[in-house]
């Protein structure tokens, strides 16, 4: 192993320098690990260099960066930590470059703002070369001619991840190619292809989320469930449909909101999880919502609607009592506003019942309360079937991977046709949908519902 040689005063000096013209990306180095590293570059190049500011300056720096490794999730392909942190929070940027690109697409980012994006990748890369060991040594040479015995006081930055966060990730396979690459300013086009697809901040660096409610929003989720299609055992014929109709959505051709019913423990929310990590690396982020969170679904959409990757909201154990009117926000949503619907967002759930909502035999109306009761009933009901496919899956006695689709409104483009064979997985009814064509079919019937004719062959 070759001894690491200390930096000139110049190349240090260049790099500072080069931060102060630093326009668009200017967010890369104002977080406090990259400002600390900066202050130790300040201190290495001082015309009367201070041993004590030097040690205190590289032990805050060595710290930060170690710290980063948790908070920002650091890869741990890049062994040099200060490298790392510069690309990831490159990738990770929100800027007006890397908004452009998300927003509008690659070819509609303005010649001048592309740019001056990449001259501000040309300092960015000063930067990065500053490696480790020759930060160490330059640091510890200035220390050990005061204080001798600081010689070996500290290491170089290296290795200091976590080995389990190596992953293969788009946003992983970008930070590598950016390590890799000898002139960061031809990347240009690689990042912006990764923001448009891929999306900035929050949603480039988590793939999975959880709404906290109104007062704390999103939160990314460190170790989202790793279940694959493989995984799941049976309903193949479902598995398929549900796949078509979440690859039109990622396509970006009309898709439906669905909902899967069954007993507990037949896959339904496996599917769905399953379903959202095979569509990961195309941009789609799973976003779990629960029932008492369903009223916040304007402020969520609203977020959602200014970013790239295509949103998948996932309501697990969808049902309400008669007290809870939760139902309305999401009936809203599903039948639309004077505002438009989003393209980029679509609602799976899941449910343990057949009917959402909780009846009960003094709903059926009496002489003294409401008189049109029936309409009542029927707006409870009908609020959540307009515009959804209804998945049914449940156990039957000879055949344990049977299963029924019940679906109101549903585009032939977005579910495929049976082939000619007997379709136990799917029935349809005629509705309506802002989403697609609709078309019909005689529906057979669940063995539990009631005025369907049943399926004959």
């Amino acid at each position: 192993m070759t001894h690491p040689q200390a930096l000139p005063r110049e190349t240090i000096c260049d790099a500072l320098e080069a931060v102060y013209c630093l326009t668009l990306l200017r967010d890369v180095v104002a977080s406090a690990p990259a400002q600390a590293v900066l202050k130790l570059l300040q201190a290495l190049v001082a015309r009367e260099p201070d041993a004590a500011t030097i040690a205190q300056a590289y032990s805050y720096a060595f710290a930060a960066l170690a710290e980063a490794t948790q908070s920002e999730g650091l890869p741990a392909s890049v062994p040099d930590v200060w490298q790392a942190y510069l690309v990831t929070r490159l990738v990770d940027s929100e800027n007006t470059w890397s908004v452009q690109a998300e927003m509008f697409g690659v070819d509609a980012i303005g010649a001048g703002t592309r740019e001056q994006a990449r001259r501000d990748l040309r300092v960015l890369q000063r930067l990065f070369v500053l490696h480790a060991e020759s930060l160490w040594e330059t640091a510890r040479t200035l220390v050990a001619q005061s204080f001798p015995n600081m010689h070996d006081a500290w290491m170089p930055w290296l290795d200091l991840a976590p080995t389990q966060r190596e992953g293969a990730t788009p946003r992983d396979t970008l930070i590598r190619a950016l390590v890799a690459a000898n002139e960061w300013e031809k990347q240009h086009n690689v990042l912006e292809r990764y923001w448009a697809t891929q999306g900035t901040g929050l949603f480039a660096r988590y793939c999975v989320f959880r709404w906290q409610g109104h007062a704390e929003g999103l939160r990314g989720i460190v170790a989202p469930d790793p279940i694959g299609l493989a995984n799941l055992i049976g309903y193949e014929r479902e598995k398929a449909r549900l796949r078509a109709n979440l690859e039109n959505f990622v396509r970006g051709l009309p898709a439906h909101d669905t909902v899967l019913y069954g007993a507990p423990g037949t896959g339904k929310s496996s599917t769905v999880k399953a379903l959202a990590n095979a569509y990961t690396a195309r941009g789609l982020r799973l976003i779990e919502v629960r029932k008492e969170h369903i009223s916040d679904l304007p402020i969520i959409i609203d977020r959602l609607r200014r970013h790239a990757p295509h949103f998948l909201l996932f309501i697990d154990d969808l049902s309400f009592d008669e007290h809870e009117t939760e139902y309305k926000a999401l009936k809203v949503f599903l039948e639309g506003t004077v505002e438009m619907r989003p393209r980029n967002v679509l609602i799976y759930a899941t449910t343990n019942r057949l009917n959402l909502i909780r009846e009960n035999f003094a709903d059926r109306g009496k002489p003294s309360e409401d008189v049109h009761w029936r309409d009542t009933l029927d707006a409870r009901r009908k609020s959540l079937a307009r515009g959804t496919v209804w998945v049914t899956r449940y156990i039957h006695d000879t055949r344990p991977d049977a299963i029924s689709a019940h679906r109101s409104g549903i585009g032939a483009a977005a579910w495929p046709d049976v082939g000619g064979r007997r379709p136990e997985s799917v029935c349809a009814h005629l509705g309506t949908s802002a989403h697609g064509p609709l078309w019909s079919a005689r529906p057979p019937v669940h063995r539990r519902t009631r005025g369907l004719a049943k399926w004959k062959e």
